[in-house]
């Protein structure tokens, strides 16, 4: 696993908000029952009537080493999102300082601890134009994109094979009703809130065929949808910022920005 060195290390996890959303097949909705269903649709219709959100995360990733010991890698941080106008994200983690800011041209991507910064041009003017912009260039996947998609529903279920309803589950101190999920290569759960606004609270992916099978848990908090600052998707690099050409995702999915040779 290689070392912080000159290079930063951003985020993992939510990094870019939105994935590109493939249709699921109509043989994907057979084998999710219908209560499942129902509850992961209102879910997703609550989240795409949001045209601005913020959202604070806890993001755990395990990692398992060459002598078969798990590692636990842990972030936090928060997104502030306009559908029509940009976002950023912030992220503490054990590398960096990161934050991500898309403008509706450009994506830019900062360090605070090295002062380094890098920048990509989006092809146009979406988050979801932004997101594959991003994967393109760095292969980075962001579990827990999915959630922010411009449709949950679709993103998440693409694939699945398997949903059902685990049961009530508590959150943060919140009722939640326990949803689970499989698909070929991955099992996945979520804890969505009870009530006529109901929200993703903890996402869980589990990567069943790998050694260890690694899981990848998200914590979601304080969801808001009112008073999004939009000045904050401009950014301007601080003073005696280095900029920092070559942008790609590491073994543990964390992002390293390093200076041209």
């Amino acid at each position: 696993m290689r070392s912080p060195g000159t290079a930063w290390r951003s985020y993992t996890l939510i990094s870019m908000l939105v994935v590109s959303v493939v249709a699921w097949p109509a043989s994907a909705r057979d084998g999710i029952d219908p209560e499942a269903e129902r509850i992961l649709a209102a879910m997703s219709e609550n989240l795409k009537s949001m045209p601005a959100l913020g959202v604070d995360y806890d993001a755990d990733q395990e990692i398992l080493t060459l002598d078969g010991q798990k590692i636990q890698y842990s972030a936090s941080g928060s997104i502030a999102l306009d559908r029509a106008k940009g976002f950023r994200m912030k992220r503490m983690g054990p590398f960096a300082q990161a934050e991500v800011i898309f403008d509706g041209t450009t994506i830019s991507l900062h360090d605070r601890i090295t002062n380094a910064y890098a920048q990509l041009q989006s092809p146009g003017r979406s988050i979801e134009d932004a997101s594959e912009e991003l994967r393109a260039t760095t292969e980075l996947d962001a579990p827990g994109a999915e959630l922010l998609a411009s449709d949950p529903y679709a993103a998440l279920t693409d694939g699945v094979t398997e949903g059902t309803v685990v049961g009530s589950a508590f959150v943060n101190g919140v009722e939640c009703d326990h949803l689970a999920f499989r698909t070929d290569i991955v099992d996945w759960q979520i804890w969505i809130s009870k009530g006529s606004k109901p929200l993703p609270l903890k996402y869980v992916i589990t990567t069943k065929w790998m050694a260890g099978a690694p899981q990848y848990t998200l914590r979601l908090s304080n969801w808001n949808s009112d008073g999004i600052d939009t000045a904050q998707f401009k950014f301007t690099p601080p003073a005696d910022a280095n900029k920092v050409e070559h942008v790609h995702a590491d073994v543990t999915g964390e992002l390293a920005l390093e200076a041209a040779q």
